[in-house]
């Protein structure tokens, strides 16, 4: 069986005390589940959140890491120092870290290797943009998103790997995804893992789905059998409507 995963990207939203109030609630409602359930408050939020959810079965993840251990990378943070608060898992590639800050499958091919070398779990993101998907590019792209940056790991390495689909024209943009293409896309990706791995460790890898999950939609697109969970953005922020999510897997 794989890990069912429902993780929540925070972005660069709440300062402390709003960080400690939506935490309190998480924790007082969430409910009796199987599923992993994660967040990913900013950087400035993580070590207090680690200790306000001690307690919790809640993981605290961070949101992006450098790919060096130390140096002169003005504002950035390694995995030594994420180790060193409690923090074993990081979300990498995602769509706005490659948009906005220009990450290639190079730097994340490095950020990866890095985090799995100090025992890290990644939480990979990867997707297509519009224009891909309108003229017909999106599985090609996608295939050479994974190509670039994860299929220089050895198979032992996928242990410590979990996917995140996104397709970037379906956030923010008018534009929906259905929970079909949803899970025409994943099964795609455990065909591409399965072609240079082996169906074993295909069937092993968590894809999580990372197209704006709400409470409406969760259980229909939890539903499809290559999707085990969503990374999960803006409903993130409400505690009703993620613990409506976790439930909802």
């Amino acid at each position: 069986m794989r890990n069912k995963i429902v993780a929540g990207n925070w972005k660069m939203n709440k300062d402390r005390e709003e960080t400690e109030v939506l935490l309190a609630e998480l924790a007082a409602k969430l409910p009796d589940t199987t599923a992993e359930v994660m967040v990913a408050p900013t950087f400035v939020n993580l070590q207090e959140a680690v200790r306000l959810l001690e307690n919790s079965t809640i993981q605290v993840i961070a949101q992006n890491m450098h790919y060096a251990d130390n140096g002169a990378f003005t504002g950035e943070i390694s995995a030594p120092m994420l180790n060193s608060i409690g923090i074993d898992t990081v979300i990498l590639g995602h769509s706005e870290r490659r948009a906005y800050f220009g990450e290639t499958d190079e730097l994340l091919a490095k950020k990866v290797a890095a985090a799995l070398e100090k025992n890290m779990r990644v939480i990979f993101c990867f997707g297509e943009e519009l224009e891909d998907r309108k003229s017909g590019k999106h599985f090609e792209l996608v295939e050479s998103q994974l190509r670039n940056a994860l299929f220089n790991l050895e198979a032992d390495d996928w242990n410590r790997i979990v996917l995140a689909y996104e397709p970037v024209w379906a956030i923010g943009t008018g534009e929906t995804a259905s929970p079909e293409q949803a899970q025409e896309m994943h099964a795609f990706i455990r065909k591409v893992i399965t072609d240079k791995y082996n169906g074993e460790l295909a069937e092993k890898i968590s894809i999580l789905y990372g197209g704006s999950v709400k409470p409406g939609n969760a259980k229909e697109i939890f539903s499809k059998p290559d999707v085990d969970g969503g990374l999960i953005g803006g409903a993130s922020l409400v505690a009703d409507d993620f613990m409506a999510i976790v439930e909802a897997i």
